[in-house]
């Protein structure tokens, strides 16, 4: 196998991410796609108490391993397997759990913060970031929380105020100037997949 293609796709909390990435999936088979999400390289906070955990900023790029996540990168682009760790979010540490990754054709990195790292983002080949409004990325957020992770109203908007909402203008929002291409989600986005679809196909062919 030729060596990977590496995707990143970044974009603030619940701007859409996913939603591209499932897009992009539909253009290959699944089996040549391997989704890394970020969030699994939140560090071992094990040694802390659950109190501790609750305090720590999980949208500053200090919360992440990303020492871990570049080597586990460079080890699939060489082609070997990785054991990737797994992130408990109701312990809000690692799980014991872990999971085995093998290379496949296209690799899409996936995280608010993915692109923020110089080491990581010079191994993708292709960069994106997702953009949506901010009222509409908090509403999706609070709908998100409350009706899947069973969060209060007011814990919440407490989060979004003091934490996802001034690191989103410090890193997130500024590693846009990376991306190769920005991608508009607050209406429809099909050209803008297929256009990065069609790239990836000429990489992997050429």
């Amino acid at each position: 196998m030729n060596k990977s293609v590496i995707i990143a796709v970044a974009g603030g909390s619940a701007s859409g991410k996913t939603t591209v990435v499932d897009k992009i999936i539909e253009g290959f088979d699944s089996l040549d796609v391997t989704v890394i999400k970020h969030d699994d390289y939140y560090k071992d906070q094990s040694y802390m108490s659950m109190e501790e955990r609750y305090k720590v900023n999980y949208d500053h790029p200090f919360s992440l391993d990303n020492d871990l996540m570049y080597q586990d990168i460079l080890k699939l682009i060489k082609g070997e397997t990785i054991t990737k760790p797994i992130y408990d979010f109701e312990a809000h540490t690692r799980s014991d759990k872990t999971e085995e990754v093998a290379p496949t054709k296209i690799i899409i990195l996936e995280g608010i913060l993915i692109m923020e790292d110089e080491r990581i983002r010079d191994l993708c080949d292709i960069k994106l970031f997702v953009e949506a409004d901010d009222d509409l990325r908090f509403i999706r957020r609070l709908q998100r929380d409350m009706e899947e992770r069973g969060r209060s109203l007011d814990s919440v908007i407490s989060q979004y105020l003091n934490t996802v909402k001034p690191m989103h203008f410090a890193f997130v929002k500024p590693s846009k100037r990376y991306a190769d291409v920005i991608i508009p989600n607050d209406k429809d986005h099909d050209v803008a997949v297929d256009l990065i679809i069609t790239k990836i196909k000429s990489i992997i062919s050429s």
